[in-house]
């Protein structure tokens, strides 16, 4: 295979479809997506035999059981990527929509109007239903779409976006919509980055190496969804049953994906009764616990002692850094330095405290009494995402289907010159 040659052609492809696609009713987008959803259904069979042999060369290969969890396809997933694509379907589409609208002293009128980016490029590792989601958002919003996965999911990408494109075809969609890089070469995220011919935005998901490969060569906007350092901040006047449940849901109902928490820190005020039920909690459901010299007293030897890199790592497993503060402000202060700007907690039944919290953290989204795991698409409402921006601009948090337009002006007269 000429590498370079089947990423151009991948890009001229693309181009030429997302200048189709941008001309489509919001009806003939939705009737490709519903054929989509169907044909997904259609070739559930397929997908699992492609998903397990993934899964095994993964186990093979000593993946851990977080990162396979996020790999594995079962019906019950492949049933809620299509409902999830016929939510899509069901929700507003953007484009077209006028964000404002204003007339000027001269008679001229200014309309401020929602259109698609493009051809974009999305970048992803380890999970299959990013093909799903990504595809889908991209076509609601009349982009054309190139996408790269992980290796470890080469089979399962290829099965789900073969589905996707039968799909959208039979609905009279363009043929080359929905692209999937047919390799797992490296050096193709490279090739991809340089494109700014024919990519307009690109989406890396993933681990610090491959954004920074994709941030070091990208010759067109980046939109980066790092890691996800999460931290819960059990505060002295939290309520512990509360805090106990939120910590426990947010670490340990999916440890392997990017909004579950990695770290607790608890006020000094309430350390010795949270780590007595939560901590016990925690460790009866596998977590390991790395303390702070205050946490590893509480909890003697079922804690291990954290060191410095702890509080800098996604874990992505059931592993836990924790840590006793002395007030809120310290709190704060360690997610500031630590943390990755992802999503962040605080447990209190104090209003003042929490709005506090809320208005310092700078965070892409900042949680009050609610576990970090409903920073999700799906559960915002968006009905699906193409992974959680941690950057500011222009899309920040689940990005869904307002984050994959930009905008245009149009400019209405009646024959008015400048003079």
């Amino acid at each position: 295979m000429d590498l370079k040659a089947t990423i151009h052609d991948l890009g001229r492809r693309a181009r030429a479809a997302s200048r189709q696609l941008a001309q489509l009713s919001s009806e003939q987008k939705n009737a490709g997506l519903l054929a989509m959803a169907d044909a997904l259904m259609a070739a559930q069979e397929e997908l699992l035999a492609a998903n397990a042999q993934d899964v095994e060369r993964a186990r093979a290969d000593g993946l851990s059981s977080a990162m396979i969890d996020r790999l594995t396809l079962n019906p019950a997933r492949i049933a809620a990527m299509a409902e999830g694509i016929r939510t899509v379907a069901a929700l507003p589409d953007p484009v077209g929509q006028v964000i404002s609208q204003w007339t000027r002293p001269n008679g001229i009128v200014i309309s401020k109007m929602r259109v698609p980016i493009g051809v974009v490029g999305i970048i992803f590792e380890s999970r299959p239903n990013v093909t799903s989601d990504a595809a889908v958002l991209c076509t609601k919003t009349g982009n054309a779409t190139i996408l790269r996965g992980g290796s470890e999911a080469i089979g399962s990408n290829l099965a789900i976006a073969a589905a996707l494109s039968r799909g959208a075809r039979s609905a009279g969609l363009p043929e080359d919509a929905i692209l999937l890089v047919p390799t797992t070469d490296r050096e193709a995220v490279k090739l991809l980055a340089g494109m700014d011919q024919y990519i307009d935005l690109i989406v890396p998901r993933g681990g610090h190496a491959l954004i920074e490969a994709v941030v070091a060569s990208a010759r067109m906007p980046v939109i980066k969804h790092y890691n996800g350092i999460c931290a819960v901040y059990v505060d002295r006047e939290a309520d512990l049953e509360m805090a106990r449940e939120i910590v426990l849901n947010a670490k340990t109902q999916r440890p392997g994906v990017c909004n579950a928490i990695e770290t607790v820190l608890v006020h000094r005020n309430c350390a010795e009764a949270f780590f007595k039920t939560g901590g016990q909690a925690l460790l009866e459901k596998g977590v390991q616990i790395r303390g702070d010299e205050k946490v590893c007293a509480l909890l003697g030897d079922q804690a291990v002692p954290a060191t410095e890199e702890d509080w800098n790592t996604e874990f992505l497993d059931l592993i836990l850094a924790a840590r006793v503060v002395d007030s809120v402000d310290e709190a704060i202060a360690h997610i500031e330095r630590h943390g990755s700007h992802h999503s962040d907690c605080i447990v209190t039944a104090n209003e003042a405290t929490a709005e506090s919290f809320l208005k310092q953290v700078d965070s892409a989204t900042v949680y009050w009494n609610a576990s970090t795991r409903f920073t999700d698409g799906g559960e915002f409402g968006f009905g699906a995402e193409i992974g959680i921006s941690t950057d500011k601009l222009h899309a920040r948090g689940p990005m869904a289907l307002e984050e994959l337009t930009t905008y245009k002006y149009q400019i209405r007269g009646t024959g008015q010159v400048r003079k």
